[in-house]
């Protein structure tokens, strides 16, 4: 007689462990938004809205750390940020970077909500209620904020306090992420690919605005077919690659020539670290006043910009402990003085676009 082997699993073959979540409608229980924090989202984002679509002359500007890694830091920021914004209302419409997912080449820290105690323990659940106490922090502060979107069921925890979404440099061709902007609440951009390729963003902001039905997650963490309307409120956003920076008149006016040919608004945000500076704080500063330049030029196809800028300048790597504070540890950043210096110069140059106009 032939004695069979009892046959193995085919199932999670390389998945170590299963740990249930608390559900989005349980962490938003617990931390809820408050009237006033979600009539600042929802004015935030039509604010957005009108300046790219040209109702409003007003310059948007994403400012504010690479990744949010120390909660105190950042809520330090905001209100820093806060205190300068009746400074520049008239010119500028401000909106906080809180970034909470990074994703990475290769390895390293993915982020506040995948490793929240930076110590490679991956304590998940913590991280989405940190990541959104910071969010309604920021609110409290007065300051509308931003995001990238990385993994595709992490909105469901955060997305009602965003005002204004990227979709990063990695992913403007993956279907998961139009299809995950197609159903966002907020403005959404797409930055051009690692490679340079702005058609991948312009592609991805058209997917973006059609309607789509995909998998997803309900309020409840049940498995759902999600059914989207569309995202009319897409937009690329230029931040340099392989092929090196694009933050220049020219190319500026080549992708508003394409997203126009697509049927965009031909307006654009141009970030102003990444591939645009090489990643350096202080070449980063510099593009920044030249893209001032350009708009109190009366350049129009310009209706955002980006830059990454916390408290202290540069950046350290990230550990447990021992850390300084207000500094960033992804990509190096711009200190606060440098950045107050650049708001007031942006907002120096919207005037002189309008009168230029």
């Amino acid at each position: 007689m032939t004695v069979h082997a009892a046959p193995k699993t085919t199932s999670n073959v390389h998945v170590r462990a299963l740990e249930p979540l608390p559900t989005p409608e349980q962490v938003l229980a617990d931390q809820p938004l408050s009237d006033a924090a979600a009539e600042l989202v929802r004015r935030s984002r039509d604010e957005i809205c009108d300046v790219h679509a040209g109702r409003d002359d007003r310059l948007v500007v994403v400012v504010g750390p690479c990744s949010v890694h120390d909660p105190d830091a950042a809520v330090e920021y905001a209100q820093r940020l806060a205190a300068l914004v009746p400074e520049l209302s008239d010119d500028l419409v401000v909106v906080m970077r809180v970034y909470f997912e990074k994703p990475r080449t290769t390895i390293g820290w993915k982020g506040l909500i995948n490793d929240p105690h930076l110590d490679g323990s991956h304590d998940i659940t913590t991280g989405l209620r940190l990541a959104r106490r910071v969010l309604l922090d920021v609110l409290e502060a007065g300051v509308p904020a931003a995001t990238e979107f990385l993994e595709p069921t992490s909105p469901q925890y955060i997305s009602d306090a965003v005002s204004w979404g990227a979709i990063g440099a990695r992913n403007p061709e993956s279907q998961v992420h139009r299809q995950l902007a197609s159903g966002l609440s907020m403005p959404v951009g797409f930055k051009n690919a690692t490679e340079g390729s702005v058609q991948a963003a312009v592609d991805g902001c058209i997917t973006a605005a059609s309607s789509h039905v995909f998998f997803g997650i309900d309020d409840q963490g049940r498995a759902a077919a999600v059914e989207t309307s569309g995202n009319p409120d897409c937009h690329v956003i230029l931040r340099g690659g392989a092929t090196g920076p694009n933050y220049d008149d020219e190319s500026i006016r080549a992708a508003n020539e394409l997203a126009a040919a697509a049927g965009l608004a031909p307006r654009l945000v141009v970030d102003a670290s990444h591939g645009n500076s090489n990643k350096s704080e202080v070449r980063q500063a510099e593009v920044a006043r030249e893209l001032a330049e350009s708009i109190a030029s009366g350049n129009q196809g310009i209706f955002g910009v980006m830059m990454e800028s916390f408290l202290v300048a540069g950046n350290q790597k990230p550990a447990p402990s021992g850390l300084v504070y207000g500094q960033s540890v992804t990509d190096k950043c711009i200190d606060w003085d440098t950045t107050a210096d650049l708001l007031r110069t942006f907002a120096q140059a919207v005037r002189a676009r309008r009168s230029v106009q």
